[in-house]
């Protein structure tokens, strides 16, 4: 088995209409023999040590989520390391944590939809792509953004995003589950 390492999983897709019961997921995450696993909020955040590589993660948490509670949408995995530079590579002003989101992308999206994306955004919102990380601003927030709903299928490519204060909780979620990981 390799290293353990401390992981955030984003289910995409939970919320509104559906749903993900945190606390049976997460006792069918610890016996399925996940370590210190820990939830946030209803919509599809889990913390999690495992020594095992992010694609076996990722498949089993997805045959669980399948297997027990009949959900099969995109689920991201993303080291505590990895999250932290997410964090500090934040080009915008973070200080409107309701507004500023962080999109986590399956994979880098094309030159051309990333264009497409740039036609398609109006002043004053803002975004911009690090690896596979958007990070998107909208100053009126995004219940009256244009381009929110837009993001993932201009990319074309499955994301799931979530707001700055959401970020930075999961953050300090998993430095707390990895002072004991290690």
């Amino acid at each position: 088995m390799g290293r353990r390492t401390t992981y955030i999983i984003l289910f995409r897709g939970v919320g509104g209409a559906t749903s993900l019961p945190v606390q049976p997921l997460k006792a069918a995450l610890l016996a399925d023999g996940f370590e210190k696993v820990a939830t946030y909020i209803n919509t599809g955040n889990v913390v999690l040590v495992s020594d095992r590589t992010p694609k076996q993660i990722i498949a089993r948490v997805a045959a669980i989520a399948l297997e027990k509670f009949a959900f099969s949408k995109s689920i991201m995995i993303v080291s505590k390391t990895a999250w932290k530079k997410l964090i500090a590579g934040n080009p915008f002003p973070d200080d409107e944590g309701n507004k500023l989101h962080a999109y986590v992308l399956e994979k880098h999206p094309d030159r051309e939809a990333v264009e497409a994306l740039e036609r398609k955004t109006p002043g004053p919102e803002q975004f911009a792509i690090d690896g596979i990380v958007l990070y998107y601003y909208p100053p009126q927030g995004a219940p009256e953004s244009k381009l929110f709903s837009k993001i993932e299928t201009t990319l074309k490519v499955a994301a799931t995003a979530r707001n700055w204060n959401t970020v930075l909780k999961l953050g300090q979620l998993a430095e707390q589950i990895d002072r004991g990981a290690e």
